[in-house]
This record gives C-alpha cells, sequence and structure tokens, in this order.
C-alpha cells in the first residue's frame, strides 16, 4: 500500500480556532480526529461535501487519562503503511476569570491546568508511543502562547499552563531528536486571535485585571486575527519544511 493519506488529530476542534484549523485541514486526501467536548454538525457537513473523512470524539479533556487511553488504542488499529504523515495539534485550552490568582475557583484553576496542560501531555505521550513504528513523518504542534513567554497579571494560571507547554515541548523535542523517526515537535504561538478568550479579556474588571485596555486598544485598532486567519498561518507553519528546527515558534517568525 502506497502512503497518500496525512492524519490529523486536533483537541478542543468543535469552535473558535479548533474549529477553524480543522477546517482548514479539510483538504483531499486529509483524514481527521477531532477530539472537543461537543461534537460539530457543521464540520461533519463540510467534511462530507469535501470528501474528507472526519471523526469527532465527544470527550471531557477536563479528564484526560482516558482519553489518552482511547486514543492510544486507536492509534494501534490504524494501518500505519496508509499515512504519508500524522500530526497531533494539542490546541484544546480553557480560560479562568481575568483577575488574582486567590480570587480564582479551584475548580477553574483545576480544569484550566488539566485541560491546556494535562490533557497535552497525556495526548502527546499517545501519540508518541503509538506511532513510534510508522514509517511516515510525524509531528507534534502545540499551540501555545506568547503569555507563556512573558507574564500577565490577572492571568497566573493561563500563564502556567503555556509556560509549562513550552518547557514540555523543548524537553520532548531533545527526546525525539535521539530517537529513530522522531517526531519534529513545535509549541508554537499563534498570533492575536478575536476569539472568547479576547472578549472575556476586554470584558473583566479593570481594578482586577489591569492589562485590559491593552485588549480593548487591540480591538479597536484592527489588530487581531480571526480565528480563519490564525487557522491559515498555523497550518501553513505545520507545512513549513523546516517545522521542528526550533522547538518553541511564532506564526510571525520568517519561514
Amino acid at each position: 500500500m502506497t502512503a497518500t493519506s496525512h492524519l490529523f488529530i486536533v483537541t478542543g476542534a468543535s469552535r473558535g480556532m479548533g474549529l477553524a484549523i480543522a477546517e482548514a485541514l479539510l483538504q483531499p486526501g486529509h483524514a481527521l480526529l477531532c477530539i472537543s467536548r461537543h461534537a460539530n454538525d457543521g464540520l461533519a457537513a463540510k467534511a462530507a461535501a469535501a470528501g474528507v473523512t472526519v471523526e469527532q470524539w465527544q470527550a471531557d479533556l477536563g479528564d484526560p487519562a482516558p482519553v489518552a487511553a482511547r486514543l492510544r488504542q486507536w492509534l494501534a488499529g490504524q494501518p500505519a503503511e496508509r499515512f504519508a504523515s500524522a500530526a497531533l495539534i494539542n490546541n484544546a485550552a480553557t480560560v479562568s476569570a481575568p483577575g488574582p490568582l486567590e480570587d480564582t475557583p479551584d475548580a477553574e484553576l483545576s480544569t484550566a491546568l488539566r485541560v491546556g496542560l494535562e490533557a497535552t501531555v497525556l495526548l502527546s505521550s499517545a501519540f508518541l508511543g503509538a506511532t513510534a513504528a510508522w514509517p511516515g513523518r510525524r509531528k507534534l504542534l502545540n499551540i501555545s502562547s506568547g503569555l507563556g513567554r512573558r507574564a500577565m497579571a490577572g492571568s497566573a494560571g493561563y500563564c502556567a499552563v503555556k509556560a509549562g507547554m513550552d518547557h514540555f515541548t523543548r524537553a520532548v523535542a531533545l527526546e525525539q531528536a535521539a530517537s529513530p523517526n522522531g517526531a519534529k515537535v513545535v509549541s508554537l504561538a499563534p498570533g492575536v486571535i478575536d476569539t472568547d478568550m479576547q472578549k472575556q479579556l476586554r470584558a473583566a474588571d479593570p481594578a482586577k485585571f489591569p492589562e485590559r485596555e491593552r485588549f480593548v486598544q487591540l480591538q479597536q485598532q484592527g489588530q487581531l486575527d480571526t480565528p480563519a486567519q490564525a487557522a491559515a498561518k498555523v497550518v501553513a507553519f505545520l507545512a513549513r519544511p523546516t517545522f521542528g528546527a526550533d522547538p518553541i515558534g511564532d506564526v510571525r517568525d520568517a519561514g
């Protein structure tokens, strides 16, 4: 069997940028597995119209261990020789209300850490382990943020998730570089995007979130990408021949 298909696994693909990434990947020869709390009927319809196979799992990444186990088992059952490449895109994230750490409910912090970081670690382990012997190219793309590299008051939990993701990516990249047919691994900042997170930041209480005005200005000055614009940049970055040369990336970096 000639390997002509390309497999993409996308988390948080039911809305926002995750949905836009999945839609951008609806191309001939691609197969998608999307993991989100909810299925998206619109994505299913677009996939059918494009003739692209899309499987949607409804799963809560706030409890990531069972999802990772399911992914490992699912990948083990796939015909590895079918795929010229396979990529995991860890995009799912949840954001607690902007404000001081001590004002954030424990449950919100726990969910943000589990969805954004624990799920990324466990799903990455499942993907890399289950595809280690696959002959095709393998890529691991973690959607990070500039806030993983620049601290911001009022977003300590989110900053911790993204900084942890960046350093996790650096370590995994070192491991994969020493492995036969190791995966290329990148933690990517996707730019500033007009998502639900941005709306939440602009609506925050300035007494609790001192940088609120900066985000208001970004919108008023037209400096925010739409999810579709950001997704196009992410997908283009994933396709770069130099993908993985540096484990920490930004869509605004030169190719």
